[in-house]
């Protein structure tokens, strides 16, 4: 025969046992079961919720990982860009530009950034923000690179359009006929100053020649100054010519000067008569080249008039440091 087994708890008011009651058993079993099942589903759900995917997060990841391979595939590309403008600019200073005689674009100039502290604020804020604002500012900079190389194209092509002009404008001959080369006296460096009989720099080359030999302008270009002078100094009557592009030749110590300023002359024009005026031991002329208002040595533009021969005989007629006439 089963025994119905009665459950008692303690009273602490009455200080006695007392039955429980089997209906209030129930519910507490019954709330006990809920709380554990409910605490249990919220738990899978935190579960499912953190570590499983929802078919919409799956799809967002999905975009965001290909965002992230087109962006390294676009990072890619700028470096190579980079590489590639590096090489062109590299080329353009030490090939075209110096083609045409035209100085390289500093460093400063094409690698300059861009100024103001807030240009990038708009990019601020997010989770690949330093990411972002420094290949914006690698693109910015790249752009402006492309911007400065342009406009060297620009020059660039504007030169080789007047390419002939420039030619024909570069002094390129002897001021003087001097075919047997037996008219240069004394070369470009350093030499003995007829007068005080000592060492110092001598910026052109003096053609020894009777007073009234033809003297002619070597490139095409505009009368920039005349002298007409008595004086014993210096370099008596002379004939500055500009010739564009930077370039200018200066004809000194003329007995005559028969063009004005502001004439326009050509290669081979008749300008003047060699003389003995000025600072001047004997007839002779003084010729200068100038580039850039540096004197450099005359030597070097003679190349329409001299064969290669010819031209070592001269190189070797004025590397001889003997005494200049001025």
């Amino acid at each position: 025969m089963l025994q119905n087994h009665k459950k008692y708890y303690y009273d602490k008011k009455s200080l006695s046992y007392k039955e429980i009651n089997p209906k209030d058993n129930l519910f507490f079993s019954i709330f006990k079961y809920s709380m554990s099942s409910l605490i249990i589903a919220s738990l899978l759900t935190f579960l499912i919720f953190v570590f499983i995917d929802s078919p919409k997060e799956k799809k967002l990841k999905r975009e965001i990982y290909n965002l992230e391979l087109q962006y390294i595939s676009i990072l890619e590309d700028l470096k190579n860009a980079e590489l590639v403008l590096d090489d062109i600019q590299k080329r353009d200073d030490n090939i075209y530009r110096m083609i045409f005689g035209i100085d390289p674009i500093d460093e400063s100039i094409r690698k300059a950034g861009f100024g103001g502290a807030n240009r990038y604020e708009q990019y601020k804020g997010y989770n690949y923000s330093d990411l972002i604002i420094e290949n914006r500012k690698n693109i910015d900079k790249l752009n402006k690179q492309l911007f400065i190389q342009s406009k060297s194209f620009d020059e660039v092509i504007h030169l080789a359009i007047n390419k002939a002009d420039m030619l024909a404008s570069i002094p390129a001959i002897q001021p003087v006929s001097n075919k047997e080369l037996t008219r240069m006296a004394s070369g470009f460096g350093r030499r003995i100053d007829p007068i005080y009989k000592t060492k110092k720099f001598h910026y052109g080359m003096d053609f020894s020649a009777p007073i009234g030999t033809p003297v002619y302008a070597t490139g095409n270009g505009v009368v920039k100054k005349i002298k007409k002078s008595r004086s014993k100094k210096d370099y008596g009557n002379y004939i500055l010519i500009d010739h564009g592009y930077d370039y200018e030749s200066f004809y000194a110590h003329l007995d005559k000067v028969l063009v004005s300023k502001g004439k326009k002359v050509k290669r081979g024009d008749l300008i003047g008569h060699v003389g003995n005026t000025g600072k001047s031991t004997a007839p002779h002329l003084h010729y200068e080249v100038r580039y850039k208002n540096q004197k450099i040595n005359p030597i070097n533009f003679y190349h329409s008039d001299l064969t290669p021969q010819e031209y070592e005989k001269m190189l070797s007629i004025a590397s001889q440091e003997n005494q200049s006439f001025d």
